[in-house]
């Protein structure tokens, strides 16, 4: 018998019922370190109080009208996010997959703008991960992604990650944009070389297409700068942010230039629910935090010593632990094949550390950009003593 909640998520056994800073408690109190952060998304921590103080406050005034009428918190947001960015406008959304919907749609109507309706396909990489709507599953194009779901939409197709051979060969008189993520997330903590970032806005400026960057993961300071892209010196087009800028509450954002966003005119997209008041009261408040001086100092710091401690691993463990990867606080250490990243993470949560599997056997580790010394100290603790468990398992097993 199917059960009330539609059962399509594969959940660990532990419901978490109160939060502070990087903790976790659970319904009998005991207390997680939790460095998966819902995914990249609690950049602040749990129940930061200014964000608690914000939500209260907007709480009791009004929580939704529509985008029927002016709503002064996006007035503010979309500012700050401007003044502080590539961006000229941006469109509020509820999600990142959101986000992507309008980038998608944007990069589609800028070209039938400008009277080339004839450019609509997008160019994406293997093992990208761009959200679970029909078009985003699409451009990932990832057999686990769309099996199942009848013929995907037109318009879209994936090249090799970092072959940039293969992309310039793809672009034709029919490419409206190439999509990348500056980090890969789902598809196993990959960055982009700044050099390959640039390559690619090169390209897209020998051809006439836009570039959209997909930052719903790797942004809103996750890197030690507001958004990824910025190490490299290349700038987007077109830009998907949420996760992080939102610090919990549901908030994604569609970033675009004036010469992208041309063709966007009143009627063409729209969201019921998308930049509401208390979002925008939350999203600004994640604002004042992250543009606190020294914050994006403090990301930095954190993650030399995060990249250091997990290094050790690669040493200590070398028939476990291959590699560390990733950028800032979205790190992640690629297992050898005779170890399973799910095991590794479902053994470290019974020792009460929160990680995130991710493709190509690694394990994401995307601890709030708050995160002390003193918390990267007990999760690489906690992961060592993981991996002597797995080493030891593994031990037994082989005789």
């Amino acid at each position: 018998m199917i059960t009330p909640v539609l059962p399509t998520y594969a959940r660990a056994p532990v419901t978490f019922e109160k939060g502070e800073g990087p903790w976790l408690f659970d319904e009998t109190g005991q207390k997680y370190l939790d460095f998966a952060a819902g995914i990249a998304v609690c950049a602040l921590g749990h129940s930061h109080p200014k964000l608690v103080a914000a939500l209260e406050a907007q709480a009791r005034r009004v929580w939704h009208t529509s985008n029927l009428y002016g709503i002064p918190g996006q007035e503010e947001l979309a500012k700050r996010l401007t003044d502080a960015s590539f961006a000229d406008t941006v469109f509020f959304t509820n999600s990142g997959v959101e986000a992507m919907e309008c980038a998608i749609k944007m990069a589609r109507k800028f070209h039938s703008h400008n009277g080339n309706p004839e450019r609509y396909k997008m160019l994406a990489f293997e093992g990208s991960f761009h959200g679970r709507s029909l078009a985003t599953i699409a451009a990932a194009g990832q057999e686990k992604l769309v099996k199942g779901f009848g013929p995907m939409p037109d318009g879209f197709d994936q090249v090799p990650f970092g072959d940039h051979e293969a992309l310039k060969a793809a672009i034709t008189g029919e490419t409206a944009a190439i999509l990348i993520e500056p980090v890969q997330g789902e598809g196993g903590i990959r960055p982009v070389p700044p050099q390959c970032l640039r390559g690619v806005r090169e390209l897209c400026d020998e051809h006439g297409i836009l570039l959209i960057m997909d930052e719903i993961q790797c942004g809103m300071g996750r890197t030690g700068k507001l958004f990824a892209h910025e190490w490299s010196g290349a700038t987007p087009d077109i830009l998907a942010s949420a996760k992080g800028i939102g610090g919990g509450f549901p908030l994604g954002a569609c970033l675009a230039t004036e010469r992208a966003a041309a063709g966007m005119t009143g009627g063409t997209h729209g969201s019921t629910y998308g930049g509401n008041a208390l979002a925008m009261a939350v999203g600004n408040a994640v604002m004042d935090e992250m543009t606190v001086p020294g914050f994006m100092e403090h990301v930095v710091k954190m993650s030399g010593l995060l990249r250091q401690r997990l290094a050790q691993l690669v040493d200590e463990f070398p028939d476990i632990v291959e590699e560390v990867r990733g950028e800032g606080l979205m790190l992640g250490i690629k297992l050898k094949p005779e170890a399973v990243n799910g095991t590794l993470v479902n053994n470290a949560r019974e020792r009460h550390l929160l990680l995130v599997p991710a493709g190509d056997n690694v394990v994401r580790i995307l601890p709030p950009l708050i995160v002390g010394a003193e918390h990267i100290s007990q999760a690489v603790e906690t992961l060592s003593a993981t991996c002597i468990d797995m080493r030891d398992s593994a031990a037994v097993a082989a005789k």
